[in-house]
């Protein structure tokens, strides 16, 4: 018997029916019960003693005392009643896919090892309680590559906003000026006038960015600018900050000398990255906007200390001798006029891992140790924009979660020491359980 259309779609819809039926139900959400000697809430500065962190589907369901949190049969239990918990740190300034490589060395690594590169350092960056960072700048859009890879489970690291190739003006600090005209070498992100910097802000969108990078004064590891020289003009960087606010996305400002921090923070960037030589007025404008300042200051010890390791080209030590003899007073400055302060390294300056010296730095220019931890949870959660889901162990949250021995209250260094990472629920590593 010839079957007619509409039986034979009707006998297929059926047998696929039957095997919908068929499959078995999703696993239920796991669920974990973090046991908590001692909780930092780090809003309030208060230490809570013998806490339970409930998390269900790689979220906090629920933080009380251990009395008022059941966990339920089938929960497994993560013992840290020896330990100081605290949320998952954030750094808003890294560039994860780079290592300490400089000078001309560096023009022998293509994108794809810079991808690879950038696993190894994501690895170690999550193991030292980083569960969030700002990737700010990265060729090829390796970094969009490596964040996907992150996302899809391949690889592990941190949660990962990241801004693919920074923008640039011919010449500038973020193109390449290593090589000679004959070369014709151009960085990705280099961009001139009103037009052209539309253009590649939209372009680097499109191709994955979360946040928009762009270089407004000259830098310290590049050849032939001056980090007290503004690059972009402002009109140029207005045009760049609406199209990126319009589009969603926000924009962080590499900035030196006092002229590109105005210029940046006057035209409506997040934030100024560095700022190692502003001045009073550059201060003040960003105290007025409320633009946040990510001061990347340890960097200029680690490079005192390991100069030989460090192995900078001249050009290079030259300028990162300028910058660190006055980065440190201006952050000083910044810190007590208070500027809106975000946690970032630059860590490729220096080898990453290293991320939590930062802390210390800041300490000694005159935050106390919970100022400074709040840098790198609720302050750099609000500026990626991230406050609904990062920062803080509070319900809906992700389960990000680090401990460490004693009290980073007491002695911030402690948090050079992390001994337990928690990512979405799940233990990346537990020094506590050998």
């Amino acid at each position: 018997m010839k079957l007619s259309r509409y039986q034979s779609l009707l006998i297929l819809l059926l047998f696929f029916m039957g095997v919908s039926w068929a499959q078995p139900a999703p696993p239920a959400a796991k669920t974990v019960v973090v046991r908590a000697g001692r909780l930092l809430d780090v809003r309030t500065g208060k230490t809570l003693s013998n806490q339970t962190i409930l998390i269900q589907g790689g979220k906090i369901a629920s933080v009380g005392p251990d009395t008022q949190v059941p966990g339920g049969a089938q929960a497994e239990i993560v013992d840290l009643s020896n330990a100081t918990v605290l949320p998952g740190l954030i750094d808003a300034h890294t560039h994860i896919t780079f290592d300490p490589n400089f000078g001309y060395s560096s023009l022998a690594i293509s994108v794809p090892r810079e991808a690879l590169i950038g696993a190894r350092n994501a690895r170690v960056t999550l193991e030292a309680g980083f569960t969030t960072v700002r990737n700010v700048g990265a060729s090829g859009f390796s970094d969009v590559a490596l964040r996907d890879a992150i996302n899809a489970g391949d690889v592990p690291g941190p949660r990962m906003l990241v801004s693919g190739p920074a923008l640039s003006i011919t010449g500038g600090h973020c193109d390449n000026n290593l090589l000679p005209f004959d070369y014709h070498a151009q960085e990705e992100g280099v961009a001139d006038g009103v037009e052209a910097v539309q253009h590649k802000t939209r372009e680097i969108i499109k191709y994955g960015a979360d946040v928009i990078k762009i270089c407004a004064t000259g830098g310290v590891l590049s050849k032939g600018d001056d980090p007290n020289v503004a690059q972009f003009t402002l009109e140029e960087m207005k045009a760049i900050v609406a199209d990126a606010h319009r589009l969603g996305r926000k924009v962080a400002a590499h900035a030196h000398g006092a002229q590109g921090v105005i210029w940046a923070s006057e035209a409506g960037v997040d934030s100024v990255e560095h700022g190692h030589l502003m001045n009073d007025e550059a201060i003040a404008t960003l105290k007025k906007n409320g633009t946040y300042l990510v001061p990347t200051l340890y960097l200029m010890d680690w490079q005192r200390e390991n100069a030989a390791q460090a192995n900078l080209p001249d050009f290079a030590k030259r300028k990162m001798e300028m910058v660190s003899e006055m980065g440190k007073m201006n952050a000083k400055k910044a810190f007590a006029a208070g500027v809106k302060i975000g946690f970032g390294t630059d860590a490729a300056v220096y080898p990453h891992g290293l991320n939590a010296h930062e802390f210390a730095v800041y300490v000694k220019l005159g935050m106390t140790p919970l100022q400074a931890i709040q840098t790198a949870t609720i302050n750099d959660a609000d500026l990626l924009g991230w406050s609904d889901k990062v920062g803080t162990i509070e319900p809906g949250k992700w389960a990000d979660i680090v401990a460490v021995d004693g009290d980073p209250l007491a002695d911030v260094t402690t948090l050079e020491r992390v001994k337990f990472v928690m990512k979405g629920g799940e233990v990346v590593k537990n020094l506590y359980s050998k």
